[in-house]
């Protein structure tokens, strides 16, 4: 309904009588700059990915849509899938170079394609050198050509609300929710099936595509394009958009647009009259306006002004419990092995950072259907196991099997994909997300939908299945009240709980815990046995990380122990609690 109302507005707002032209063609161009910085809101709210080439990206859009126009005759309307191809395209070969780069070299990486491409627009004739390309024909609407800023506008402002809805509709998808994880951390993404090349391509090539359909909107606007334009300084512009208006948040865009070009124009004509001199000194007011949000608003104009959070979850349905309740059809359940056939052999494991041996010729196995501890003193090594188990981490020597095949170097990924959850030491939640939808990122690898349908809201039946059974592992680990609040804001001991759910949606056949019980109560840690245990009851194998020893004591039946990198005992609890050996490493050497 919204979006219904937002094309009823661009339709009649640019018609309001006594409205000035000036006003009219300032409000395209905070249109324009807007749909440019949604995109940023996906790469680099969203995303997490600094750009400093989006001007460049429109562009590609902008030059192609001239080219074709002026060059070889070609109507407006047909040059926008090849505006948006030029843009998606010179986007997709981009990042596969500067998306394999972290840190500050990333967004150097898109600053040097902007002055690159500058650069050679400017300098050769086929572009028309600074002087750009001229008498681009305007678009026409049942052969009336849009000569006037007034039904132009009307185009501007529908382009603006399409791209706001078809940006909802991406972040509020199974691909959506991989972008969004990239926040939160990759390592936990990754984990849960998420590709991050593939996540960080998508944000990268749609914040592309949507500058190219701002390039393609200018050139018709303007009837003319030059490369000043598409320098680093409009890139730096439409950064600061984002940022002052909150870059997290899709309204943000377009309000940090309307401030920036609002004061950039006035500033224009202002400041040389109080100064008495001529230049660009608005850089200097809006370099002060950017250290000022930072310091007062980090998260931008936006949330100050709606109080809400930049996606609201999806709520619960009645209808969510499952099919014989009328909702979406279960996620077919994964076969687990017969219990005690052998599920998880690790031999000669061995792990070196440096001079440091963090893990040494480590060995054990695990049988399905049991709970095995895994403990030590801190820096024993236990987490490091973990990590060399899910892919997370390679061991320099060793073998791992899984359900007997080769397990030793796979990524996190195909470590998912075969059946392995996991929980982390240090939580890895998206504190951004709501508690579901954390939930729901476990269940990545088991929807199919991808950018596409989500654009087209394709996916809506999938997305019902897969919170439906998000809500269900909410419901089993007792966290089905907790389930709109962002993931954030919950105690720690409760996030543990979440990770866990997380875990659970997966449906794994091996799952492994991190210090599950770490940061929970005594009732909680009570609670959580019992669920474990129900788990094992069911079918699910369980190897777990833990410091409680009257937790682990009472809930494993075998334990493997861990000091200085190497094992140090392994059999049933009651054996293990008599090891003098691990007395004294672990529990304490009885006094004398």
């Amino acid at each position: 309904m919204r979006f219904l109302l937002g094309f009823a507005a661009c339709a009649v707002v640019p018609w309001i009588p006594g409205l000035p032209p000036f006003w009219v063609t300032l409000a395209g161009y905070v249109g324009i700059a807007a749909i440019v910085a949604l995109g940023l809101v996906v790469l680099t709210g969203v995303g997490g990915m600094t750009s400093f080439g989006q001007a460049a990206f429109m562009g590609f859009g902008a030059y192609t849509t001239a080219l074709l126009t002026t060059r070889f005759g070609v109507s407006p309307w047909l040059t926008l899938p090849a505006a948006l191809l030029a843009a998606g395209l010179a986007a997709a070969l981009l990042g596969a170079v500067v998306l394999r780069l972290s840190g500050h070299y990333l967004p150097l990486g898109t600053l040097a394609m902007n002055v690159a491409l500058v650069y050679v627009v400017a300098n050769l004739d086929g572009f028309g050198r600074n002087d750009g390309i001229n008498g681009i024909p305007p678009l026409s609407v049942f052969g009336v050509a849009l000569t006037d800023n007034r039904p132009y506008l009307t185009v501007i402002g529908a382009a603006l609300v399409l791209a706001l809805l078809l940006t909802r509709n991406l972040l509020d998808s199974r691909s959506g929710r991989a972008i969004r994880a990239l926040r939160g951390g990759r390592i936990a993404a990754a984990a849960f099936g998420v590709r991050i090349a593939e996540a960080r391509m998508v944000a990268f090539v749609y914040a592309a595509l949507l500058a190219g359909l701002a390039g393609w909107l200018y050139a018709h606007m303007q009837r003319s394009v030059t490369p000043a334009p598409f320098g680093l300084g409009p890139s730096i512009d439409y950064l600061l958009m984002a940022v002052i208006g909150g870059v997290a948040y899709p309204g943000g865009a377009v309000l940090g647009a309307a401030v920036v070009e609002l004061i950039h124009d006035r500033l224009q004509d202002l400041l040389p009259l109080l100064i008495g001199a001529q230049g660009n000194f608005e850089t200097i007011v809006f370099g002060a306006m950017l250290l000022l949000v930072l310091q007062l608003a980090p998260e931008g104009i936006w949330p100050h002004l709606v109080r809400r959070r930049a996606f609201p979850p999806p709520h619960p349905s009645p209808s969510w419990g499952g099919a014989g309740r009328g909702g979406p059809p279960p996620l077919p359940p994964r076969a687990m092995p017969e219990r005690g056939a052998p599920l998880l052999e690790v031999s000669g494991l061995t792990r070196r950072f440096g001079g440091l041996l963090a893990v040494n010729d480590i060995g054990f196995a695990v049988a399905a259907g049991e709970i095995v501890g895994l403990i030590g003193p801190n820096g024993a090594g236990k987490s490091t196991t973990f990590n060399l188990l899910t892919g997370v981490d390679r061991p320099n020597a060793g073998a791992v099997r899984f359900q007997g095949a080769q397990f030793a170097g796979l990524p996190p990924q195909a470590v998912a994909r075969r059946g392995v959850g996991r929980t982390f030491q240090h939580v890895k939640l998206v504190p951004a997300m709501s508690v579901i939808e954390n939930v729901a990122l476990g269940c990545h690898l088991r929807g199919h939908a991808g950018p596409l349908r989500a654009l087209l809201r394709r996916d809506r039946a999938e997305e019902s299945t897969l919170f439906a059974e998000a809500a269900r592992q909410l419901a089993r680990v007792g966290l089905a009240d907790e389930a709109d609040r962002p993931a954030g804001t919950l105690a720690l001991g409760r996030q543990r709980i979440v990770e866990i759910a997380r875990a659970l949606a997966l449906d794994p056949v091996l799952l492994l815990l991190d210090e599950p019980a770490a940061g929970l109560r005594h009732a909680e840690k009570q609670a959580l046995a019992a669920l474990l245990r129900r788990l094992r009851d069911e079918g699910m194998t369980i190897l777990l990380v833990e410091h409680d020893m009257g937790f682990v004591m009472g809930l494993a039946d075998r334990l493997v122990v861990m000091n200085f990198g190497t094992k140090l005992a392994e059999g049933p609890a009651a054996e293990v609690r008599r090891d003098k050996a691990v007395i004294a490493a672990y529990l304490g050497a009885a006094p004398a």
